[in-house]
């Protein structure tokens, strides 16, 4: 993965003060190594991280390092995008729909 100054890694440990305690909307990328799905949009969303700088936030959770947050999120299947903004969720993403994706981030980083 290249240096995106817009996009860190974040485990269950500082998932709160990274994420829900943003001043910044931010969208995270529930994701595992083996999950093909995940390996083909992460490119886009890399290049999404770069093009919302300053805007909005990229996060990037690894599901089986992490096992603690995606289920307190109930999430089931991977990729999952979720968007919070104020420490709520205000926007879910399930695959890799990358103009479904764009569209939610768009919605958020316009309020």
């Amino acid at each position: 993965m290249g240096t995106h100054a817009n996009l860190v890694h974040v485990g269950d440990q500082d998932f709160e003060t990274k994420v829900l305690k943003s001043d910044s909307p931010t969208v995270v990328d529930f994701w595992a190594a083996w999950c093909g799905p995940c390996r083909s949009i992460a490119p886009y969303y890399e290049s999404l991280s770069d093009e919302y700088q300053g805007k909005v936030r990229f996060v990037k959770v690894d599901t089986d390092e992490n096992p603690n947050t995606p289920t307190r999120l109930g999430i089931q299947g991977i990729p999952t995008f979720i968007i919070f903004k104020g420490g709520q969720e205000v926007g879910r993403v399930v695959g890799a729909d990358r103009a479904r994706l764009k569209r939610e981030i768009d919605r958020v980083a316009s309020n």
